[in-house]
């Protein structure tokens, strides 16, 4: 079992920069997929940004891409989510989440690969 606890989020205005925070306990190993999702009101749980913490690609949602950066820190069993030049339409709920197993090609993003969930955190771009 793993444990996530994300932290990070806040109110910024559309261009302005946020970092989330995603850490982990329990069961942790040095090879984990990690990913960043985010629900708004309404609509489905969409991937945003995924890693494997034991190397290997990145992958991003084609909305983000080149705006947001995802890391790793594994000393610290934290997952990191940078997020840049933000927009309206970045006003969601993140959430950091992991899975022992990498997920088949195309489907780092994909909710259904990933096992154990944060909680999430709150993210509001105001225009």
């Amino acid at each position: 079992q793993v444990q996530l606890v994300e932290s990070g989020g806040g109110s910024v205005q559309a261009g302005g920069s946020l970092r989330l925070s995603c850490t982990a306990s329990g069961k942790f190993y040095i090879s984990m997929q990690m990913g960043w999702f985010r629900q708004a009101p309404g609509k489905e749980r969409e991937g945003v940004a995924s890693i494997n913490t034991g190397g290997g690609n990145s992958y991003y949602a084609a909305s983000v891409k080149g705006r947001f950066t995802i890391s790793h820190d594994n000393a610290k069993n934290a997952v990191y989510l940078q997020m840049n030049s933000l927009e309206p339409e970045d006003t969601s709920m993140y959430y950091c989440a992991a899975d022992y197993y990498q997920p088949p090609m195309g489907r780092a993003l994909e909710p259904k690969e990933y096992n154990y969930w944060g909680q999430g955190t709150q993210v509001t771009v105001s225009s």
